[in-house]
């Protein structure tokens, strides 16, 4: 009986929306914008945030790296300072790794050679873009790396500095495209350069290339990419992750050795742990979170006052109707619950379009700026919930309305 007298409900309250198509279509519109700014700001922001976890989960939650400089800024009296901290120079780079013995630990020491190289296969070259780093054997693990083909560095290529290098995998889409890469040479800087091992795809991170760089032992990149003031980067990874914090801590204190600074001194370099690095970064992301939920709920005030206008609108325009139907023995309840369906099916009509949109605007701009796309159920779950509150609350006073209605005053109404 319930379920019949649902259906009907439902029926009716079809019925009542196609005679007023145009009305309901603005305030389906209406709730629609709302929802559409919700779920692309929230889509985008979980877009953002899995772009962000993949490119750096990879390095693992046990690994740190110890820089020039922390990634925050220090404040002193109120005011903040700039802090000029110097560089890492290849002296202190391997005096640390030789002094550093904590257990379960492996350190590896890598720089930038240059960001502007032209590699050449045959007669084939690259635009003047490509990234060359100098790299150890423990590099590739330490940065959560991996080899597609071949193999990684081993002691003997890195100790020996053989021309050897592990290329990115855009290579293969370029000039090595249509060969077997492993094998091939390719020339930097007129050396010759024996391809070993092609790296993992790891896509863009906010336009910037992962695959475009090439590895070659350190010695040899130190030999042929001389400058001044070269800035080295270590990078520690701990075998058990419950020894992390005492690693770091006793990686400070060499690196405060290495440096001989005083007991009274700040440190001068900074030591950034790679879970920190992602926590920072998405805790910006909250924001965005909170501006979708501002705009949204801004926009969804208005399509309230709207959705409950068009039922306040529909009661009086269908209170003959009501008093007919209170005359046939119609509950209060009965007529309360028919509005209150209305009000939903346009709430969740309107919240339906919105997601739709919202999630197809998301996936565009999530598409255009290379962040990996992932069905946004909690912005789905979000956006049906506020789009039923919605109809909640403003069906609320047009259903009260329309059930206190007398039948004889409404049967008289014209």
């Amino acid at each position: 009986m319930m379920l019949k007298l649902f259906k009907e409900n439902i029926r009716i309250a079809f019925g009542s929306i196609r005679t007023q198509i145009l009305r309901t279509t603005l305030t389906v519109i209406i709730i629609a914008i709302g929802i559409t700014a919700l779920v692309a700001i929230l889509t985008l922001v979980s877009a953002l945030e899995h772009t962000l976890s993949s490119d750096f989960a990879s390095m693992g939650a046990n690994t740190f790296n110890i820089n020039q400089y922390e990634n925050t800024s220090r404040r002193r009296g109120g005011r903040e300072r700039e802090i000029i901290n110097p560089i890492i120079s290849y002296p202190e780079a391997v005096a640390f790794k030789n002094k550093y013995n904590y257990p379960f630990t492996e350190t590896s020491i890598s720089f930038t050679a240059t960001s502007t190289a032209e590699v050449r296969y045959e007669a084939l070259k690259t635009d003047p873009e490509i990234k060359v780093l100098g790299v150890d054997e423990h590099f590739l693990v330490n940065s959560g790396l991996e080899t597609n083909m071949g193999r990684n560095f081993t002691n003997f290529d890195v100790s020996n500095n053989t021309y050897t290098c592990v290329i990115g995998s855009d290579f293969s889409k370029g000039i090595l495209k249509d060969v077997n890469p492993i094998g091939k040479i390719l020339s930097i800087r007129g050396a010759k350069f024996r391809v070993i091992g092609i790296l993992k795809e790891k896509g863009s991170t906010f336009g910037n290339s992962q695959d475009l760089r090439i590895l070659i032992p350190i010695q040899v990149a130190r030999s042929l990419f001389t400058a001044p003031n070269i800035n080295y980067s270590l990078s520690v990874i701990v075998g058990k992750k419950e020894l992390l914090d005492e690693a770091i801590d006793n990686a400070n204190s060499t690196m405060r050795r290495v440096r001989k600074l005083s007991p009274v001194k700040d440190n001068n370099f900074g030591i950034v742990r790679s879970d920190d690095l992602i926590n920072r970064i998405l805790s910006i992301t909250q924001y965005l979170g909170l501006a979708a939920w501002l705009i949204g709920i801004i926009t969804i005030l208005g399509s309230s006052i709207a959705l409950m206008n068009i039922m306040i609108f529909s009661v009086t325009e269908r209170t003959r109707e009501i008093g007919v139907r209170k005359a046939l023995g119609a509950k209060k309840s009965t007529i309360a619950f028919q509005f209150f369906i209305e009000t939903l099916l346009i709430g969740q009509i309107g919240g339906l379009v919105g997601i739709i949109f919202g999630i197809l605007i998301g996936f565009g701009i999530a598409t255009a700026m290379h962040f990996s796309f992932v069905v946004p159920w909690g912005a789905i779950v979000a956006a049906f919930v506020t789009s039923f509150i919605v109809a909640l609350v403003s069906g609320l006073y047009p259903a009260i309305k329309s059930a206190n209605l007398d039948p004889i005053e409404a049967l008289r109404y014209e």
